[in-house]
Order: C-alpha cells, then sequence, then structure tokens
C-alpha cells in the first residue's frame, strides 16, 4: 500500500494557522489528543524552507515537560525533507528538495515506509494542495477566534470534495476532523 501524506495541523475556529506576529501560543497540546500515536504513524516530514528554519532543529528547555520531550525527540527521529527555491543540498538533518516537487513527492510516495507528514508552511500547504498530493487532512481545530493571521487556505486552485473518516472531541475543547482526499 502506497504510503499517504498527512496534512496535520492546528487551525483556529476562524481557520487561521498562525496570529498576525506569527504566535502559536493558542495552540493546546493535549496529551489525550495522541500526537505520539500520530508520529509513530509516519517516518518522515516535509517543511518549507521557513517552517524548518524554526521548527525543523528546535530542542527542548529545561523546563519542558518529559511529554513533550519524547515528542521533540520523535519529531527528530524522523527522515526530514525542506521544499526550498534557494537552499540547495543537504544538511546532517535534511534534504532538500529545490524543483520537480511533483515527481519528488510521488518518488517519495512510492517507496516504502511509514506515512509521511505535510508539516507546511502555508505556501507548501497550498503548492501540496493544488498538486493534489495531500491524501489526508487532520485538522485540530481550536476553540479560539484570532481574527486576524495567516489563513490556511490560500490560492487553492480547484475545488477538493473531501470524505470525513472520523472526528474526535477532547476535553480542551479542541475537536479533531479527519477527511481523505480521494483524488476526484
Amino acid at each position: 500500500m502506497k504510503r499517504k501524506i498527512i496534512l496535520d495541523l492546528a487551525v483556529t475556529l476562524d481557520g487561521f494557522i498562525e496570529g498576525k506576529n506569527g504566535e502559536v501560543d493558542w495552540c493546546i497540546m493535549d496529551a489525550d489528543m495522541g500526537f505520539i500515536d500520530f508520529l509513530n504513524q509516519i517516518d518522515t516530514i516535509l517543511y518549507g524552507r521557513k517552517s524548518y528554519d524554526v521548527w525543523g532543529q528546535f530542542t527542548t528547555e529545561m523546563e519542558h515537560s518529559g511529554n513533550e520531550k519524547e515528542m521533540w525527540g520523535l519529531v527528530h527521529s524522523k527522515e526530514k525533507y525542506v521544499f526550498s527555491r534557494t537552499q540547495k543540498g543537504t544538511d546532517s538533518k535534511a534534504i532538500f528538495i529545490n524543483d520537480n516537487i511533483l515527481e519528488e513527492v510521488i518518488k517519495l510516495k512510492n517507496k516504502p515506509g511509514k506515512d509521511i507528514w505535510l508539516y507546511g508552511g502555508a505556501s507548501l500547504i497550498t503548492t501540496f494542495i493544488n498538486l493534489g498530493l495531500v491524501d489526508e487532512f487532520r485538522l485540530s481545530v481550536h476553540p479560539v477566534v484570532l481574527g486576524e493571521g495567516k489563513p490556511l487556505f490560500v490560492d487553492i486552485k480547484q475545488r477538493l470534495n473531501l470524505k470525513m473518516v472520523n472526528t474526535r472531541t477532547f476535553s480542551s475543547g479542541v475537536v479533531q476532523l479527519i477527511y481523505h482526499f480521494d483524488g476526484n
């Protein structure tokens, strides 16, 4: 079976993935949301360059909880690909892809392995959606309205008909929606 590309991210009720100054302090990391289980389902993470610069090599501080340390340890154990028009080559932590995104990602999907997490940012998400490369949308809708910020969906070129697979509600007020895209 082919590996799935899963867009898994937090979004506000009004559709933003970051506040106007890039803030994500509204994002609830709830242990019962099963994020560790999700990380065990994937072995590869796809980043845009800006997201990679901020989060790709993020290290926890001493005061972070054991759960957060475990989470970041798992994140950093994955194979990482960074999509960038400017940065080339590889560093010790990631492989950079500069062009032929569709061909490169199809090659990646056809390699044996676990599922693939499309981390973002926003312009990479748009590119993947417009190329029909997102197989599963896992959106954790947070109980907050920001009013402004970076929207999740920008410049989408065609309608996507999605199939609801699961919904989960958490005590924090977060609702997780899981949809599959079948390419039609």
